[in-house]
């Protein structure tokens, strides 16, 4: 029922947007352009009239108006702006009516010196907002049934965090896997619920906002060279950068420094494309499917409805597995940086013990030459 609730809700909102009668724009018939010719100035000038009338009327009834072919309706529900679209009652019940985020807030805009700042949130922000909101909440709700035997929705979220320290340790190690969980679990949980709540109707996927999976990217990003920077320290952090290529061959180092460098920023580029295509591409499809409707016929209802809840339900595990592949990632590159340390750690170690072990062998006489 609730699947049905959802795609009829966004049936409903595509409804309004439904492309208005072909004899809107419709030619006026042959035969008809001498009483055309002699009509007067004053009735051209009231089907202007009443043709402004029209399109105010449509604007009024569509809740404030942009373009009503079917692209410009799928771009307009997925794009950001400072409009959101709820039910309600604007001039009469519409299930679009018009939030002005700008007039709701006042528009705040910041003067420093001779730079001016618009900070006026968007629908995209109200989204991370309310995701940052219920994850609390949900938090908190938990926590109150925290014991010694875990139960109810503490249970399941003890049981989201465990997978994600289990994320961590098969990607970072076990030694170091407690340090990062909780800015994994953070991710993990956060994109989590911005991606579900995109899948309410009338609300919006925050993560289908590229500026938002970038700024997610830059956060790993940071933790990332943060990590490795304490693990190897400045020397050998820039050492690594060389690719592993000795000083003997120092002419390669032109080539590989670029290319490592360009490396660094190559996985944050991954995070990102790969959350934001696969967020937005789901609602592209369901709104390309409950489109059908109103661009064929009514009579492809069942089969457009249909198929739009069958790509809901794979939305459902796209949002899940968005967040683990995310936390995945993330995890694996966090864990690489500590690799590279690990390696020149045991290759320290292992002429170390070389040069103890030589040097026992002289002691006891058994080197090459003292027999």
């Amino acid at each position: 029922m609730t699947l049905a609730a959802a795609a009829l809700a966004l049936g409903l909102a595509l409804g309004q947007h439904a492309a208005p009668p072909a004899s809107h724009g419709a030619a006026p018939a042959a035969g008809s352009t001498a009483d055309h010719g002699a009509a007067p100035a004053a009735d051209h000038g009231a089907g202007h009239a009443a043709a402004d009338a029209h399109g105010a009327a449509a604007a009024g009834g569509h809740g404030g108006g942009h373009e009503d072919s079917l692209p410009a309706v799928m771009m307009h529900h997925v794009a950001n702006g400072y409009e959101m679209e709820l039910p309600g009652f604007c001039d009469g019940f519409h299930w679009n009516c018009k939030i002005d985020l700008k007039e709701a807030t006042g528009g705040w805009i910041w003067k420093i010196g001779g730079l001016t700042l618009d900070m006026t949130p968007t629908k995209h922000t109200v989204m991370l907002w309310l995701s940052a909101l219920l994850l609390t909440v949900v938090v908190l709700l938990a926590v109150r049934g925290k014991g010694v035997v875990p139960r109810g929705l503490y249970n399941f979220v003890e049981l989201l965090v465990q997978f994600v320290r289990d994320i961590a340790i098969s990607n970072i190690g076990k030694k170091d896997a407690d340090r990062f969980v909780p800015y994994l679990c953070s991710a993990f949980f956060f994109i989590l619920f911005a991606n579900l709540l995109g899948l309410v109707p009338f609300m919006a996927t925050a993560t289908a906002n590229i500026s938002v999976t970038v700024a997610f990217a830059l956060f790993t990003f940071v933790v990332t060279q943060y990590a490795a920077i304490r693990a190897q320290g400045i020397g050998g952090y820039l050492k690594h950068l060389t690719g592993g290529v000795p000083p003997s061959l120092a002419w390669l180092w032109p080539i590989m420094i670029p290319v490592e460098f360009l490396g660094l920023f190559t996985k944050p580029f991954a995070l990102t494309v790969r959350l934001f295509a696969n967020m937005v591409a789901g609602h592209f499809v369901i709104l390309a499917l409950l489109g059908l409707i109103f661009s064929i016929s009514i009579f492809v209802a069942p089969v457009s409805v249909a198929l739009a809840l069958a790509i809901f339900m794979l939305e459902l595990f796209v949002a899940f597995v968005q967040a683990y592949i995310f936390t995945m990632l993330s995890a694996l590159f966090i864990g690489a940086g500590l690799v590279h340390h690990d390696e020149h750690h045991d290759d320290d170690h292992g002429h170390a013990g070389h040069g103890e072990a030589h040097a026992a062998s002289h002691a006891a006489g058994k080197a090459p030459g003292h027999g």
